[in-house]
């Protein structure tokens, strides 16, 4: 029952993430600024190069936060997923797929996902660290606090 609600919530976040907001049926040549002529016109190689250059710039980079800054929950973390585990959760070390694109592209199996212990919560709270490469890695994380909404690169 937990997992068929955590997918539920995830499928509505990357729902609203991906456009289901009230700005969701611009599409990205409007965004660049393209005329309605450009806009109706077929896409040329030129054309196609443009739209993929604009969507690049419209999705930046996640911020660079050093590791002091964030919450003291998130060194234990990292402790952990450098050790291995025990992890305190089941659910730590699942596969986190990035269908959103808010993070690096990267073969589906990259990414997993470890919970941020929150102080006083009942549950695991909404903070986590997602991790790229092998298990036991921890040079390319990234941090987030309002579950998978947003996310900032821990410097390593």
């Amino acid at each position: 029952m937990k997992r068929a609600w955590a997918f539920s919530c995830i499928l509505a976040l990357s729902a609203v993430i991906n456009g289901c907001g009230k700005d969701g049926s611009r599409n990205i040549t409007q965004e660049s600024g393209a005329s309605a002529s450009q806009a109706s016109a077929p896409l040329g190689q030129g054309a196609s190069d443009t739209l993929a250059a604009s969507a690049a710039q419209g999705r930046s980079a996640p911020a660079t936060v050093a590791t002091a800054q964030l919450p003291a929950e998130t060194a234990e973390t990292l402790r952990l997923i450098k050790a291995g585990g025990p992890y305190p959760f089941s659910e730590d070390g699942v596969l986190f797929r990035n269908s959103a694109s808010l993070l690096p592209q990267h073969p589906r199996g990259y990414y997993h996902a470890y919970t941020v212990r929150t102080p006083g919560s009942a549950d695991r709270g909404q903070r986590r660290i997602v991790c790229g490469g092998s298990r036991r890695q921890i040079g390319d994380c990234f941090y987030t606090d309002d579950y998978y909404v947003s996310f900032k690169r821990i410097a390593p």
